[in-house]
């Protein structure tokens, strides 16, 4: 058993390496984009955009760019190492092992909360200086960043799993991933949307991270941040148990 564990362990390192090596491309090219992001949007819509009371809008702009941050990297994370494996073929090496669907599981989806977390705080540490404000509760800001994090990069292993080709995990991203990260309030209050596109937000669960996340800079959120953590909870176990199903089906694996 204990082979086991040091075999996930390597896996979760060489996962690690895979993308520190790279960091330029990997953690500053996203930072860079973040910070894009706050100065476009925080010049265009800072007097046009409603949020919570008291709340500068490029204040609000910070925690929202932080987490889609977290959940995109650490989906590509992965996604692209799965998907990688596959077209190079040095994934019969990692099917020789005797590793289980659990270490395997640990591996990759550590090593993407690892990337997802490195890069929001690098995003943090550069937006902050555009606007004051204190963490009101910072227990919720890291609950759902660790969440929103393991659920990306489940998600990203089972596209990675999916895919056969990178045509086909860009798709996944640019029609799944991204479209639910802008429309999850990011950029906005979903106080300032209709009652109609409310109701649509609330059926995004990415909506609940972003919001779940942000309540714990400003200690307010559009939902109470109870039922955020149930829907990102409830999710993230719905997600993980599929991802380890297929991991332990051998899904496109042995094909």
């Amino acid at each position: 058993m204990s082979h086991r564990f040091a075999g996930a362990g390597t896996l979760f390192y060489k996962e690690i390496l895979r993308f520190w090596k790279v960091g330029f491309q990997t953690v500053a090219a996203p930072v860079l984009t973040a910070v894009l992001y706050l100065l476009i949007f925080g010049h265009v819509l800072s007097n046009r955009v409603q949020v919570f009371e008291g709340v500068g809008y490029t204040s609000f702009l910070v925690p929202g760019l932080v987490m889609m941050s977290v959940l995109q990297n650490a989906f590509a994370n992965s996604s692209s190492s799965m998907v990688q494996s596959k077209i190079t073929g040095n994934l019969v090496f990692l099917l020789v092992t005797p590793l289980t669907h659990w270490a395997w599981y640990a591996a990759y989806v550590g090593a993407s909360v690892v990337r997802g977390l490195v890069v929001g705080l690098g995003v943090f540490a550069v937006t902050v200086w555009f606007a004051p404000f204190h963490i009101a509760e910072p227990l919720w800001a890291l609950v759902f960043a660790l969440l929103g994090a393991g659920l990306l990069g489940s998600l990203g292993l089972i596209a990675g799993l999916w895919a056969e080709k990178f045509d086909q995990m860009a798709a996944f991203q640019n029609f799944v991933i991204v479209p639910m990260t802008f429309l999850s309030g990011v950029f906005y209050s979903v106080h300032s949307l209709p009652d109609a596109w409310r109701a649509v937000s609330h059926l995004n669960p990415f909506f609940y991270m972003i919001d779940g996340f942000r309540r714990g800079f400003f200690g307010a959120s559009d939902v109470s941040p109870w039922t955020s953590l149930a829907v990102v909870g409830t999710s993230f176990v719905v997600v993980a148990a599929l991802t380890l199903h297929l991991l332990r089906s051998g899904y496109k694996l042995r094909s």
